[in-house]
């Protein structure tokens, strides 16, 4: 991946930012505040206790942890070591994350810009229980930056030296132990010729066969609508070029109405719609799946 100022290519359009919109992250300031606080307490509550395991009897996954074991081959336990695209989209994931757990919203500007350059601020400061995401909202309370480039601080994709300590590292290797904690994975030693590497493959099937078939279900409009997680955990999944793993037991046909549907999926919701909206789409999803338009992967 390019490290000169992030993703330089670029997609289509993406749908035009309206100067008029309102979401549920920005709201005249006449509002009953008090009001506003304890609805955000009950969303943030109802997301980290339903939304992070739709499957309900299985561990408790963070977006950053479906998208991985997407990507993971369950018998060897390691990603594809031509997948370059996983990392950067892993940052944006814990961005979304930490939305969708009401921790981070959009800053409120008179002048709207585009969704992927609103700047960020941290709403609510509690600890997540999740390292990496406390870690990221630690530095975002540090800091203004637009969402596009808090991924790419965050990717050590910088050529300023003053933030390169905004650089999580080792991310993926994190991701994956947090999973071997959960039960989901296990550690084991490989040898590649040259070198012993930790790997980690699937422990718990289960949880890896849910996954798909939330992410199946939702491509293919089975069941009731998607919710907005899992409509970001197919979107990212697609920008990191893992989706196709959850895709390889669908016949050819249904492989590419599931590629059409997630890329209508990534526009509209990368755009904010009325649509995206009613599902609970924020602006801090919306400008992060913005920045998975412009990716190489999806071009």
């Amino acid at each position: 991946m390019s490290t000169t100022g992030g993703l330089t290519q670029r997609r289509r359009n993406v749908l035009s930012d309206g100067v008029e919109d309102y979401t549920n992250d920005e709201r005249p300031q006449n509002e009953s505040k008090p009001e506003r606080s304890k609805n955000e307490r009950a969303d943030s509550d109802r997301d980290e206790e339903d939304d992070d395991s739709k499957g309900g009897k299985g561990p408790k996954l963070t977006l950053l942890e479906e998208v991985l074991l997407l990507g993971l081959k369950d018998a060897q336990g390691y990603l594809s070591f031509w997948n370059d695209n996983i990392s950067y989209v892993l940052r944006g994931c814990i961005l979304i994350e930490l939305s969708l757990r009401n921790r981070i919203k959009t800053v409120m500007e008179i002048r709207k810009r585009p969704y992927a350059e609103r700047l960020l601020e941290v709403i609510d400061e509690r600890p997540t229980g999740e390292v990496l995401l406390d870690e990221a909202l630690k530095l975002i309370k540090l800091d203004q930056q637009s969402i596009s480039s808090w991924i790419d601080l965050l990717s050590g994709e910088t050529w300023n030296i003053m933030k390169i300590g905004y650089q999580l590292k080792q991310v993926r290797e994190r991701i994956a132990k947090g999973l071997v904690d959960k039960g989901v994975l296990r550690t084991e030693k490989r040898n590649f010729v040259l070198f012993d590497m930790a790997t980690h493959p699937v422990a718990d099937h289960s949880v890896k066969e849910e996954l798909i078939r939330r992410a199946v279900d939702c491509l293919l409009g089975r069941g009731p609508p998607a919710d907005r997680r899992t409509i970001a955990m197919v979107c990212a999944a697609y920008a990191a070029n893992v989706l196709e793993n959850a895709l390889v037991n669908l016949g050819h046909a249904q492989r590419e109405a599931c590629f059409q549907k997630v890329d209508e999926m990534l526009q509209e919701h990368a755009g904010l719609t009325q649509k995206a909206l009613s599902a609970g789409t924020t602006e801090v999803i919306a400008g992060v799946l913005s920045v998975y338009t412009k990716m190489d992967s999806i071009l």
